[in-house]
């Protein structure tokens, strides 16, 4: 018993300093430069100048946006479903980890036994009928000496983070769809406005134009020209009133509710766009979480190597049995019916047709498959960032010279009415004065409109202030990463 003893304390040993088969793991490298070419906003950040965590559209101060993206948490059948998956996830890294430990089982029966009356080999002196009855457990435990059952374990734990990076990086590209298409749609708001005032000022000129005409001063030519002029400037503002509609029902389904269930209310005021620094280009590897996702599934890819290999070695486990078996109803758990086994269990592959070694090259192939993603991630990340800093410097410049270009069609239209009104001109120069105004100035509400969209391009390159050292869950985390 002792030998027995000493032998399963020596085996246990063993398995606590068994060696791990899997390639030491090392996040794929990828070149980060000190700055991007073009992009002189990366530049280390004050701290407090960072984005708010979680709530990064509170930047743009607005209540109704903050209302809609606290319902896009609640409500979202997307973020649901992802959730959902993170839990998926959570439960296959437990059922990995549990190959960490020993099982056990307990069980028994209680039998009423008639044999055949030719049964071969039949003892004479066994009754044709007896009572078997049992009662046992048994615990098997796997000796981890090449780490198989560490790197299932340590797989599981990256997927399942993969996944919650990935629930995360859902979220904030929720959170970033809902944001354009609300101020996409603040900005059809400060659209219709200009045309509804533009409406006014058309139907105030065709009264001019119609009395000049009625009176004899004005041709029938200018009168078609500033009722055509009028007719169509209300056609464009029915058009806006239908994309308007449309992105309704857009914000509608983000939050999960139907489109006549969710009234928004005209707002033609849009907001600043707010200054977001980008720190260094070396930050933004830890404030992505699709990149953290990436990452993860590289570890999760090294492990599965480690699993591969440990098949060409034996599988050592520990097994013991016992409890009590009698074909007696009274005494059952006498210690004469006592029974028990003890001892180690080995089993190696000798032959498989070159399954191991495939297996083993699927490993490595799937590795080598998630490093390139993982850089490519990467890199892709880097575009989005460098994409939106250039974008918002370039159209900040952009909406400069067309908010000149506005004031100088607006004095054109002033001059042309006045020297329309004193005879001196057709109404083909109001006309066109009048179409050069509106292109303008609907120009630079569209300018506003994309500046704020790529500044919530930029938040979403960003991360939107999702940091990895902080979100990322650990292994045993009870809940999802949005507090669900």
């Amino acid at each position: 018993m002792r030998l027995r003893v000493a032998l399963f304390v020596a085996l246990g040993a063993a398995a606590a300093a068994g060696c791990s088969l899997a390639p030491r793991y090392a996040v794929p490298e990828v070149a980060v430069p000190a700055q991007l070419g073009g992009a002189d906003a990366w530049q280390a950040a004050a701290p407090q100048d960072q984005l708010p965590r979680g709530a990064w559209w509170q930047r743009y101060e607005d209540p109704v946006l903050s209302a809609l993206e606290e319902q896009l948490v609640a409500g979202s059948p997307d973020l649901a479903a992802a959730v959902a998956r993170y839990s998926q996830a959570r439960a296959l890294a437990a059922e990995a980890g549990a190959g960490l430990f020993p099982a056990a089982v307990v069980g028994g029966y209680a039998n009423s036994v008639r044999q055949s009356d030719n049964r071969p080999l039949r003892p004479p002196t066994q009754p044709a009928t007896y009572r078997d009855d049992v009662l046992a457990g048994a615990a098997a435990y796997e000796l981890d000496l090449w780490g198989r059952a560490r790197n299932t374990a340590l797989a599981g734990r990256a997927a399942a983070q993969a996944a919650a990076a990935d629930l995360a990086s859902l979220r904030l590209g929720l959170e970033a769809e809902l944001a354009a298409d609300y101020l996409t749609l603040r900005g059809i708001d400060a659209q219709l406005k200009l045309y509804a005032d533009t409406t006014t000022a058309y139907r105030r000129a065709l009264t001019l134009v119609r009395d000049r005409h009625e009176g004899g001063i004005a041709s029938g030519l200018d009168l078609a020209r500033a009722e055509s002029q009028l007719a169509a400037t209300e056609a464009q503002s029915t058009d806006l009133g239908a994309r308007r509609a449309l992105l309704a029902h857009a914000i509608a389904r983000l939050v999960g509710q139907t489109p006549d269930a969710l009234e928004l209310a005209r707002d033609a005021t849009l907001p600043a766009v707010p200054v977001i620094p980008a720190g260094v280009p070396s930050t933004l590897l830890e404030r992505r979480p699709d990149i953290a996702a990436a990452e993860r599934r590289v570890a999760a890819a090294n492990a599965a190597i480690g699993v591969a290999r440990a098949a060409y070695f034996p599988r050592l486990s520990l097994n013991a049995t016992g409890g009590y078996e009698s074909a007696q109803s009274s005494g059952w758990l006498a210690a004469p019916n006592r029974f028990w086994a003890v001892g180690p269990q080995a089993l190696v592959t000798l032959f498989d047709a070159g399954l191991r070694r495939a297996e083993t090259a699927r490993a490595r192939g799937a590795f080598d498959e998630v490093a390139a993603r993982y850089r490519g991630t990467v890199l892709s990340a880097f575009q989005e960032v460098a994409d939106n800093l250039s974008l918002l410097g370039r159209l900040e410049l952009e909406a400069g010279q067309q908010s000149e270009a506005a004031r100088a069609a607006e004095r054109a239209l002033a001059l042309a009415s006045t020297r329309y009104t004193e005879g001196a001109v057709s109404y083909l120069e109001v006309v066109t004065a009048q179409t050069a105004a509106l292109q303008a100035q609907g120009l630079v509400l569209s300018l506003d409109v994309r500046r704020l969209n790529a500044s919530i391009g930029l938040v979403r390159g960003l991360g939107g202030g999702w940091t990895r050292g902080a979100d990322l869950p650990g292994p045993g985390a009870a809940a999802a990463p949005d507090g669900r």
